[in-house]
């Protein structure tokens, strides 16, 4: 019976684990991880040995294929042939675009740093696995790369360049190696994609993906800027708008967060924003770093000034959009998702002025509620507790 799980795999500390069947995952020192089968096979010198043969990095093949490639070894093992010399001719062939990234990966990170070495397989394995991962890579064309990019090109176009680099560097790679003829098409694949929007929007997250990413910055050391990032998302509010906001502006009894005139900028008016579970629960873990018992601000950098758009920038970067499109997810959502709610509201939840007949259709206090039902609702959407958004009662005049 099978023992390992992915899981396991995942976190298995230095040292052999046995999955049965002769198949082990090895795991060194420094955390590499690798996969190898023993078996009962002939030796070059045509002995029946006890043999460990490699089967390849845990990084190029999941726990499945591990299983799937033991499975072979051993059936050609019982042959009588010499597992190395197949698996070795085997190896000959293209590897796929997946192996063949890994690859380059191993070979270019020492040279670049922690974070793009990172990124550059997170972004592969979103956008780019699903749909050629398993292609050889002696086979990927600009149509298939074009394929890849089309869904982002356009909105995420900041994404889709680095991706296109990175698919780009792999096949260049892979022409070197000699696993493929060509290296990456480029004047061809430009012939395949649409001219990109100059300026202009900010990229902003479609909002299928923002719970998945905001489950990811919570499970990461908190952190001011991701702190204040969290409470953006939340509050749908401009990034520097959180980032000034300072604790005499939280109202813990109404859970609201009053914002004077002189930090609304355009608008120059007021503004209150109501606060769900979700954003008093992010102000509580503020709470954890505040060592100024005056008011100050909520979310501060060193000598408790106030932090830069770069520091919350950062924590955005990798995933190619931008802090402040989160806004324009958060109005998709509320658009789409929650239809039952006048647009209005959404509206002055994000500050945005609107004709004063249109507020004046409906009791000031009543308006306020319809802020909050819907703000609570995004925070229990992007949390991931709730997606059962569409089925709000209907709120009128």
């Amino acid at each position: 019976m099978p023992k390992l799980t992915a899981l396991k795999v995942k976190h298995a500390k230095p040292g052999r684990h046995g999955d049965g069947e002769g198949l082990y995952l090895l795991v060194s020192k420094t955390g590499a991880k690798s996969w190898m089968v023993r078996v009962m096979a002939r030796n070059p010198e045509n002995e029946w040995k006890r043999r460990d043969i490699g089967l390849g990095s845990a990084a190029d093949y999941s726990l499945e294929e591990a299983r799937e490639r033991a499975r072979e070894t051993r059936k050609i093992a019982r042959t009588g042939q010499d597992p190395t010399v197949v698996r070795d001719k085997v190896e000959d062939i293209a590897p796929t675009f997946k192996v063949a990234s890994h690859a380059c990966h191993e070979a270019k990170a020492p040279g670049w740093s922690e974070k793009n070495a990172a990124a550059f397989l997170s972004s592969l394995a979103l956008h780019v696995f699903p749909k050629i991962g398993g292609l050889s890579v002696d086979t990927i064309t600009e149509r298939d790369v074009a394929a890849v990019l089309s869904p982002i090109w356009q909105s995420k176009p900041a994404l889709a360049k680095k991706v296109r680099a990175r698919v780009g560097l792999i096949l260049d790679y892979a022409k070197a190696q000699g696993w493929r003829s060509e290296g990456a098409p480029r004047q061809s694949l430009s012939a395949l994609l649409s001219k990109q929007p100059e300026g202009g929007q900010f990229a902003s997250m479609p909002y299928e993906e923002l719970p998945a990413y905001v489950a990811k910055v919570l499970a990461e050391t908190e952190t001011m800027g991701r702190l204040s990032l969290l409470f953006t998302i939340l509050t749908a509010c401009r990034n520097g708008e959180a980032r000034a906001a300072r604790w005499s502006q939280i109202d813990f009894d109404k859970n609201l967060w009053n914002r004077p005139a002189s930090m609304m900028g355009k608008t120059g008016q007021p503004h209150s924003i109501t606060l769900s579970p979700e954003a008093i629960d992010i102000l509580e873990r503020a709470k954890d770093w505040r060592t100024n018992p005056k008011d100050c601000l909520i979310f501060y950098g060193k000598g408790g000034k106030r932090l830069s758009d770069m520091t919350i920038g950062k924590v955005v970067r990798s995933t190619g959009y931008h802090t402040h499109g989160f806004r324009s997810t958060f109005k998709t959502w509320a658009v789409e998702c929650v239809p039952n709610i006048p647009e209005a509201v959404s509206e002055v939840a994000l500050a945005h002025t609107i004709p004063s007949q249109v507020e004046r259709a409906y009791n000031r206090a009543k308006f306020l509620d319809m802020r909050r039902t819907l703000l609570d609702a995004w925070g229990r959407y992007v949390t991931g507790t709730s997606s059962d958004i569409v089925q709000l009662p209907l709120l009128r005049a």
